[in-house]
């Protein structure tokens, strides 16, 4: 299955009771399938999955492909900050029937560029799925080099895209002038799309997109086309929403939001704070336009 262009990393729905729900969770997959997104990412960094135990982390993948089917791409995290613990998690994965693997660098240790290798090669060596690459140094508070993801790529045909959040397009470039055929550039960051397309990359992981699917459809289409203006108009208007998402630790303003937008999604788990009440007043009127057709 090819994993398309535009890919939500998915907030993971709470009940009342805390506890994942796996109904609403299906119910939001769709509705984000329904808007154009090609495919979905679970239990990442928006989807709070350093929070969910395996049980959850299973149940909630079967949920959305179950849901969605052949309709999308359903990309499953099973990085953590521990290499047993993570190949474990790929073949449990794997049986719940995810498209493909998505492992961030590991937190917290800090491995050394070699760790790294010997890390995502155990992945890698652990599924015969397609495994994505997911590099965001301001939360592992450790950075893959290009030659370092450009080096597992050759031992492993499997590694087969990044999820490149580290904001640095000098290393954006770095990675699309020297990647293999066939191997995938997301940008991890929505502000960066845009010039993210203009370096060759091949789509998006992102959070505005519960939200501007349609947009960033249109966006990839005037880029392709050569409308380059049209393209940065509809950057431009979507400015102000990537800024309200990001102003306090993802995905605190991305939930509130979707509760707005009438799913029950439930507070981001602990240690993750309380949505800011002047926030709530920055974000509340860019949802406007969203809510057609929502849950409302």
């Amino acid at each position: 299955m090819k994993l398309g262009g535009i890919v939500t990393a998915m907030v993971t729905p709470f009940g009342e009771d805390g506890r994942v729900d796996l109904v609403e969770a299906a119910r939001i997959a769709c509705w984000l399938i329904d808007r154009g997104n090609d495919g979905l990412v679970l239990g990442g960094t928006t989807g709070e999955g350093p929070t969910l135990n395996v049980d959850e982390r299973m149940a909630l993948f079967r949920a959305v492909k179950g849901a969605v089917g052949e309709g999308a791409a359903v990309i499953g995290n099973c990085g953590t900050n521990d290499t047993h613990t993570s190949t474990a998690l790929v073949d449990e994965s794997a049986a719940e029937g995810v498209d493909a693997i998505l492992a961030v660098v590991p937190y917290y240790n800090k491995p050394t560029q070699e760790g790294m290798l010997a890390h995502f090669g155990a992945i890698a060596d652990a599924t015969q799925l397609p495994v994505i690459v997911y590099n965001i140094p301001g939360r592992t508070g450790a950075n893959m080099l290009p030659a370092t993801l450009l080096e597992l790529v050759r031992r492993h045909p499997n590694i087969r895209g990044v999820k490149e959040s580290s904001g640095d397009l000098a290393q954006f470039a770095d990675i699309l002038r020297e990647r293999p055929k066939d191997f995938v550039f997301f940008c991890g960051d929505d502000h960066l799309f845009l010039p993210s397309l203009a370096l060759g990359a091949d789509g998006v992981v992102g959070v505005a997109t519960h939200f501007c699917s349609p947009e960033f459809r249109k966006m990839v289409d005037a880029m392709h086309a050569g409308r380059i203006a049209e393209a940065a108009a509809i950057h431009f208007e979507l400015v102000p929403l990537f800024k309200a998402l990001f102003a306090v630790s993802n995905p605190i303003p991305v939930k509130w939001a979707m509760r707005e937008l009438g799913f029950h999604v439930g507070d981001a788990r602990l240690p993750m704070g309380p949505m800011p009440e002047a926030l709530k007043r920055q974000l509340g009127p860019l949802l406007e336009r969203y809510k057609e057709g929502a849950a409302v």
